[in-house]
């Protein structure tokens, strides 16, 4: 059980490092608002600062965002522990998840705004720029959908 513990712990701040390792190599190495073409229109690099949430909603109101956060990180955290009789994949939802939110909420803290920098243009549609934090929770709430729905096949099979 510990040794689980520990590892859902070090999984945590290495995602949380990952994130802002990114984030700083973006900032020493690019001016804001630049832009570096990766792959000819559908993925550039480029470095924006987001004082909102997703697509930069409710720009501005870091108060609210550290509110939101905080709930956040204590329900995350409770059901990670709550899931520690989970498959793995459960768990690591909660470990990506809570991973992602520090690495958005320390941005919030440190800099009143988040980096972001992974910049797609899908099928005509310029998706808004996003970092890894973000990456990690929409990972993780997929498969806490997943984990959820294979949960809930197998009680109504009664396996």
């Amino acid at each position: 059980m510990l040794v689980n513990w520990l590892i859902q712990i070090i999984g945590i701040v290495l995602l949380f490092a990952l994130d802002q390792l990114s984030k700083m190599a973006i900032t020493m190495n690019m001016s804001l608002g630049h832009s570096i073409e990766i792959i000819d229109g559908f993925f550039n690099i480029t470095y924006v600062r987001n004082t909102g949430a997703g697509f930069s909603i409710l720009e501005g109101k870091m108060e609210f965002f550290y509110l939101i956060t905080i709930i956040a990180l204590v329900i995350l955290g409770y059901l990670l522990y709550r899931s520690q009789k989970d498959p793995w994949y459960g768990k690591l939802s909660f470990v990506l998840m809570i991973g992602g939110t520090l690495g958005n909420f320390y941005d919030r803290i440190t800099h009143k705004y988040v980096v972001d920098f992974l910049d797609f243009n899908i099928f005509g549609y310029d998706y808004p720029i996003f970092n890894l934090a973000d990456t990690f929770l929409v990972i993780g709430v997929a498969l806490f959908i997943i984990s959820y729905i294979l949960e809930h096949r197998s009680k109504n099979r009664g396996i």
